[in-house]
């Protein structure tokens, strides 16, 4: 049985990059103040390994992630941090104009291995400007693939597929997800598929597609349902792009409903997506509407008591599992 040890969500990125600088001499991390860590995810880690391969920049996000392209075009694969999914306005030329497209442009000849690790979402009243969710936005634009690991077996294992993939990759975090812990495997050649969700929980009343932080909260809300006699399958999607298509439309085919959760905004997020998708290639075995679960169409507040008022959680969830239920 392959050894396996409890750590964290923060713990578990820290050892997949750690492990890959050490496997790869192409490799190496970049960001800003990431040898102390906001969230001690790579805290000291220029300690453990070459630290002329960890490097802490200037605060200049286009600056951070324009290098990198540059970088990945001439065979390293650089892995960046960009603080604060919001920052990530600032470097879009360099990620959706230029990462994106190079490898198509250039017939193939260039590729470009890069990979963004980047959190997102609510906590502690980080406010407008610091508390945004992304991933719909990046699903939108060809050339990028989308990582959202909820778990930190996850997390280990799609942060390595993603270092070692020849193009450029997205991979979102959440905040609160820092801190979650659960068995993970020690192998430094453990990896994970991209296009392979988990079913997270089985079930057969209905369908729970739901994207990062909102995962331990839809677990939370079956949990809840289950008492009153609700059974409900959970869908992690791991990745959203590449998407497994299969496993969601079996699921769906089988319960009947759909129900998506996320933290980004409702108007075209990750749930009006997946509702298309459902609509188009399983109408058929849809009993009622998919209801979409996701944050107000508005700046995320300062105010605690707003903050609060304004993220989906496992009550909104269970709520629209049982308004799901009125369709027989």
């Amino acid at each position: 049985m392959a050894e396996t040890e409890v750590m964290s969500y923060a713990e578990a990125i820290g050892l997949a990059l750690k492990e890959e600088i050490e496997n790869d001499e192409s490799v190496f991390f970049m960001g800003e103040d990431v040898r102390s860590s906001m969230f001690d995810v790579t805290k000291d880690i220029h300690l453990e390994v070459d630290e002329r391969r960890v490097l802490d920049t200037p605060i200049t996000e286009s600056a951070i992630v324009g290098a990198a392209v540059g970088a990945a075009m001439t065979g390293m694969r650089p892995v960046v941090e960009i603080m604060f999914q919001d920052f990530l306005m600032v470097c879009m030329d360099q990620i959706i104009n230029q990462a994106a497209k190079i490898r198509f442009m250039t017939g193939g000849q260039v590729k470009v291995p890069m990979v963004i690790r980047s959190p997102g979402g609510f906590l502690m009243s980080s406010a407008a400007q610091h508390s945004q969710s992304f991933e719909a936005l990046f699903m939108h634009i060809p050339g990028l693939k989308v990582c959202v690991a909820s778990t930190p077996r996850d997390a280990k294992g799609l942060l390595k597929t993603a270092i070692r993939d020849d193009n450029p990759v997205l991979f979102f975090e959440q905040k609160t997800l820092y801190y979650g812990t659960s068995e993970v495997p020690l192998d430094p050649e453990f990896t994970l598929p991209m296009g392979e969700a988990a079913v997270a929980r089985e079930g057969k009343d209905a369908t729970l597609f739901a994207v990062l932080g909102m995962v331990p909260e839809a677990m939370s809300a079956a949990e809840s349902l289950e008492r009153e006699g609700i059974d409900v399958e959970i869908i992690d999607p791991r990745t959203l792009v590449p998407l497994d298509k299969e496993t969601l439309l079996a699921s769906v085919r089988k319960t009947g409903r759909l129900v998506t959760a996320e933290e980004g905004c409702l108007t075209g997020g990750v749930g009006a997506e997946i509702a298309a998708l459902v609509s188009s290639e399983a109408w058929d075995a849809l009993k009622g509407p998919v209801v979409r679960v996701a944050a107000k169409d508005q700046p995320a507040p300062f105010a605690p008591v707003l903050e609060a008022a304004c993220v989906p959680d496992s009550d909104a969830i269970a709520e629209a599992v049982k308004n799901t239920l009125q369709y027989k």
